[in-house]
């Protein structure tokens, strides 16, 4: 079962009636109770950093939650962000830049009216946030708001009452939410990938190893990496520095040696189309028209 992490920061889906009008009272605790089902999917653990009307929340915010998702990261599967909807798209295209090219979903969700309103839009928004948060599929900084999946970068709020209050610009929506799961409109996988490199051949050591896990997740299903580099002459020889022997602990990197980028592209999608494994190994270094040696 996936952990997520729920950020709870107050707006409409955490507000109640007041003298002075609707404003945030709810904890994330008393938020979450509000959807119970969701215990089903996913275990969920809360914390709130603040309880503002999102009017309210400025680029310190901002940075209070990229740091919470930054110390938890490690520790859950996913991240539900409660938000107020006048500044989500915000938080949501600044969260896209603070915690670039997550591997784990942050989904940020809210509402149009509170979650104790009779006809509220909060219980289904949340719920479809954690549903899909938990969709092995998930990754990067998502809005999830009336069915909608919307990319953090492309979301805007154009309605101000609607429940379909956020419209994904010059984007298609990433994916629908239909019976509990998401239906994707674009699909974020491959089957081969290409890495071009620097130099003879290597991979740098930023964030920790990042680039190497991602790799060697990759390679873990059973899909193809071809080692290039970006030097047009004289080819890669990834045995030659120890940034590039590491990539042999990743898995079976192939090589493209003295290979052009265009027919290491297009030979890959050749042998690709009606081999895998060993298979397309032995292929890919087969060599046609002298394009390898």
């Amino acid at each position: 079962m996936k952990r997520i992490l729920m950020i709870a920061t107050g707006g409409t889906i955490a507000s109640k009636e007041t003298a002075e009008g609707l404003a945030p009272a709810l904890s994330s605790q008393e938020l979450l109770a509000c959807v119970p089902e969701v215990a089903k999917a996913c275990s969920v653990q809360t914390v709130q950093p603040f309880n503002l009307d999102s009017t309210n929340v400025r680029a310190g915010h901002w940075l209070d939650i990229a740091r919470i998702i930054e110390e938890n990261y490690d520790g859950f599967d996913g991240f539900v962000v409660t938000h107020g909807t006048d500044t989500m798209a915000y938080t949501a295209a600044a969260l896209s830049y603070l915690v670039q090219n997550s591997a784990k979903p942050i989904v940020l969700t809210g509402s149009q009216k509170s979650v104790y309103s009779r006809d509220t839009d909060a219980r289904k928004n949340l719920t479809d946030a954690f549903l899909f948060c938990a969709d092995d599929r998930a990754f990067g900084v998502r809005i999830v708001f009336d069915g909608s999946v919307i990319l953090g970068t492309r979301a805007k709020k154009t309605r101000t009452r609607s429940y379909n209050a956020f419209s994904s610009i010059d984007y298609p929506a990433v994916a629908v939410m239909r019976e509990g799961a998401p239906f994707y409109y674009i699909e974020w996988h491959c089957d081969g990938l290409v890495i071009e490199s620097f130099g003879a051949g290597g991979l740098p050591n930023y964030e920790n190893d990042a680039f190497r896990a991602r790799l060697s997740r990759f390679l873990s299903l059973g899909k193809t990496a071809v080692l290039t580099t970006q030097v047009e002459r004289e080819g890669s020889a990834l045995d030659t520095y120890a940034v590039g022997r590491k990539l042999r602990s990743c898995g079976p990197v192939l090589e493209a040696r003295c290979m052009t980028l265009e027919a290491t592209v297009a030979k890959l999608m050749w042998i690709l189309s009606f081999a895998k494994g060993k298979d397309a190994e032995k292929l890919f270094y087969t060599p046609v028209e002298r394009d390898i040696f």
